[in-house]
């Protein structure tokens, strides 16, 4: 016997856009664990603040790196996947005396989110459950109250990482888009959205859902960098 892991897609930022099955598992789970930056709370620990109580027993997982160093580089891959493979073995510890543990994660756990990592490493020997959780860009686009595909129209999802040419490669090719993980790589997007023409129906978004959210046209957004939380759409037409 050992107990399951429960991964709960905690939302975009506002605690009303959990799901009540992740509500429910979490409040009747005595062990949860999450993922935070050094000196942070946080997201998904911040947005569950309300359904916690003095019956939980927490697990930290911080960081040891986050944009310091290239995500390509070699350093950055050995270094992270090093960390996952400790939390994963810190959770499986609880799981062999039949301990049920839940890892938060924010917006959706299998979009971008760092619970994947642990899935890998945990679901061959162990019982797992995912509960989806509403997707940042979800949260963004109803927010701005802006329909994204209509028809026959297609949406992709790119990382702001990805190499400039790539960029503009496939911006050319889509119809809607969802651009994620801004933060230092702001410049080279707007450069790409300009060579394809999509400067002006670009949407920049802030902390979508939460109480700093800000919202404007792309050509309003004058800062050299954008917080890590934070994306631009572009509406299909």
């Amino acid at each position: 016997m050992s107990g399951h892991l429960y991964i709960l897609g905690m939302g975009p930022g506002d605690p009303e856009l959990v799901t009540r099955k992740s509500e429910r598992i979490l409040r009747q789970t005595t062990l949860y664990a999450y993922f935070a930056k050094k000196g942070e709370i946080g997201h998904a620990r911040k947005i569950a603040d309300d359904m916690l109580s003095s019956h939980h027993q927490e697990l930290r997982f911080e960081y040891p790196i986050t944009t310091e160093i290239p995500h390509q580089s070699d350093e950055y891959k050995q270094t992270i996947s090093l960390f996952y493979d400790q939390s994963a073995k810190t959770i499986e510890q609880y799981l062999q005396k039949n301990q049920d543990v839940v890892l938060l994660c924010e917006g959706d756990p299998l979009l971008y989110g760092s619970a994947m990592y642990i899935l890998e490493r945990l679901q061959p020997n162990y019982t797992t459950h995912i509960v989806p959780g509403i997707t940042a860009m979800s949260g963004c686009w109803s927010a701005a109250q802006l329909p994204i595909v209509k028809y026959e129209q297609t949406l992709t999802v790119l990382p702001a990482t990805l190499p400039l040419e790539e960029l503009i490669a496939k911006l050319r090719l889509c119809n809607a888009a969802v651009i994620m993980k801004m933060g230092r790589n702001l410049s080279k997007v707007k450069q790409a959205l300009q060579e394809t023409g999509l400067i002006d129906k670009a949407i920049y978004i802030e902390r979508g859902t939460q109480a700093a959210e800000k919202m404007m046209p792309l050509t309003q957004y004058t800062e050299p960098k954008a917080p890590y939380f934070s994306l631009i759409l572009i509406a299909g037409s």
